[in-house]
């Protein structure tokens, strides 16, 4: 089938779903890699994994979907750097596991690079002409942090000053834009001070369309039906939807008696009972925060049906773990997972071809849907 072009009208109201087959043609899954995740941010990871002069991590930026090879680097000069990682001689991949080196040297013909990806040497290229030149250097690739870092400086950062990290191969707009919002909501956690923690944080797989899970995650219009558990810690009522151009804030609102963040006088939200920030990054990243820190979920998609979700844990405060809308996670997730993957043999059938928004409700949804239609026939 071939990927036709669809529009979402900006009138909620009027508007209708997208088409049935944008989750089950590959078609629209191929469209989607080229123009709306290699174009994308994506979450790669925290400082932790690059900590001191001449520690290597290799990344693959989603991988079993774009599956690009970057390596984060740290020279001796404490400067962090996002490279490919893969060697400019014959292509392969350059680090294949994490350490700490002085140099980085490919393990099939000895080609060198500095820590910050310039080419240093090469052996039996004596008699090569006009060697090297720049495109023998590592390519450097976008990237960028937010958060607080350990010398005290906080907002988003061009580099890695910040101890969240995210990267993208071409991206269509500034991190400073997709983040703004967020960094300005909840500037005010220590991000510094969160620790990953590697016992709560487990992949899922998901039989269906990564766009239908983004779909579920926008809305808390299930919330009644599909999470019990979530709904009585929840207070339905005051859910809040924000919408900024390039990412969302559902404000899930504590019900009295229940667990809600402690907020300082210069939030926004002083004096509301917050219980949880659920912001979604477009297109495919969610920061949850919640009283005892951050749950990141990147939505990894695998084909046009098959979807890897990766929660990663970090850790503020373990005294509120397993208390109020961030506990239950687990049981949570497979609630979602079980209706999305319903609605995804659903939109296969022959019956069902578009659907209609709630405009108190499906604010988020009607909002996804309209950035995905404008970014996939880019």
């Amino acid at each position: 089938m071939h990927a036709a072009p669809f529009e979402i009208d900006a009138d909620i109201t009027r508007a209708q779903t997208p088409p049935a087959h944008l989750y089950s043609d590959p078609a629209y899954y191929e469209l989607a890699k080229r123009h709306v995740l290699r174009r994308s941010w994506q979450f790669v990871g925290d400082v932790g994994s690059v900590k001191i002069p001449g520690q290597c991590t290799p990344v693959t930026l989603l991988d079993g979907c774009l599956d690009e090879p970057i390596l984060l680097t740290r020279d001796r000069d404490d400067h962090l750097h996002c490279l490919s990682n893969v060697c400019t001689h014959r292509g392969t991949i350059l680090c294949e596991s994490a350490g700490v080196e002085k140099a980085l040297v490919c393990r099939y013909h000895g080609r060198r690079f500095d820590l910050d990806g310039r080419f240093r040497m090469m052996p039996e290229f004596e008699k090569v002409a006009n060697f090297p030149s720049p495109a023998d250097d590592l390519s450097r690739v976008p990237f960028g942090s937010w958060g607080q870092g350990v010398a005290g400086a906080s907002g988003i950062h061009d580099d890695g000053s910040g101890p969240l990290f995210f990267s993208s191969v071409d991206p269509a707009i500034p991190l400073r834009e997709l983040l703004a919002p967020m960094a300005q909501r909840v500037g005010w956690l220590p991000l510094h001070e969160f620790r990953f923690d590697a016992g709560r944080s487990r992949d899922y797989m998901v039989h269906a369309n990564w766009a239908l899970y983004i779909d579920n995650y926008l809305e808390g219009f299930h919330i009644p039906f599909v999470h019990a558990s979530l709904n009585q810690v929840l207070d339905y009522g005051q859910y809040i939807v924000e919408l900024y151009p390039w990412c969302n804030l559902q404000l899930g609102m504590a019900k009295p008696g229940e667990l809600a963040f402690d907020l300082p006088s210069s939030s926004p939200d002083a004096g509301k009972a917050v219980a949880a920030y659920y912001w979604w990054l477009f297109p495919n990243t969610m920061f949850n925060f919640y009283p005892w820190g951050l749950s990141v979920n990147v939505v990894n998609p695998l084909g046009h049906a098959r979807t890897r979700v990766r929660f990663l844990s970090y850790v503020w405060d373990e005294s509120k773990l397993e208390r109020g809308a961030g506990a239950g996670l687990d049981r949570v997730e497979r609630e979602d997972e079980a209706v999305v993957e319903a609605v995804q043999r659903g939109t296969r059938g022959s019956f069902y071809s578009r659907g209609r928004y709630s405009p108190t409700r499906e604010q988020g949804v009607h909002h996804f849907h309209r950035l995905l239609a404008k970014s996939l026939f880019q």
